[in-house]
């Protein structure tokens, strides 16, 4: 495999925004549970081994259960997640994955029965910062695990 550039220290004030940008989405009215699950979810559907990685051990550390974790990649014929869930899960999967034709009435729809106008807009921010970084660490072939240390997910202790 070709070696790529560091991203990070060829752009470090782009990078640094970004980071402050993902930040404060942690201020945002969408609890870190579901934050958590949009992460892994995203990162499962880009193949961003990097962000997987770091998102699963974050959830962990935030107490996610294990087999909710095992369970992302079938979140819809699993019966571990609440409605609320579900539909952030589906929001993220038709952002993650836009469709010629954008987001349907339907997916829209059950979204806006569990979450109000401004938990939608940081829910969907959520979404936007993962697609990002997903981006970002796919292009660059970023390690997983390499961060762990600077991340402080080496007290996840899944090693």
């Amino acid at each position: 495999m070709t070696q790529r550039i560091n991203y990070i220290q060829q752009s470090p004030e782009l990078f640094k925004k970004f980071m402050d940008f993902s930040n404060q989405l942690k201020e945002s009215v969408i609890e870190e549970s579901i934050r958590d699950l949009v992460s892994i979810r995203a990162s499962q559907i880009n193949g961003c081994g990097f962000c997987v990685d770091m998102h699963v051990k974050e959830a962990r550390m935030h107490g996610e259960r294990e087999l909710r974790i095992h369970h992302l990649t079938i979140w819809r014929d699993s019966t571990l997640f609440a409605p609320r869930e579900r539909a952030a899960l589906a929001w993220t999967e038709a952002l993650t994955k836009l469709d010629a034709h954008g987001i349907a009435d339907d997916i829209y729809e059950r979204v806006r029965t569990q979450f109000s106008e401004k938990e939608l807009s940081d829910l969907t921010y959520d979404v936007m910062a993962i697609n990002g970084w997903n981006r970002a660490n796919i292009a660059f072939t970023t390690v997983p695990g390499s961060a762990d240390k600077a991340f402080g997910l080496d007290k996840a202790n899944l090693a």
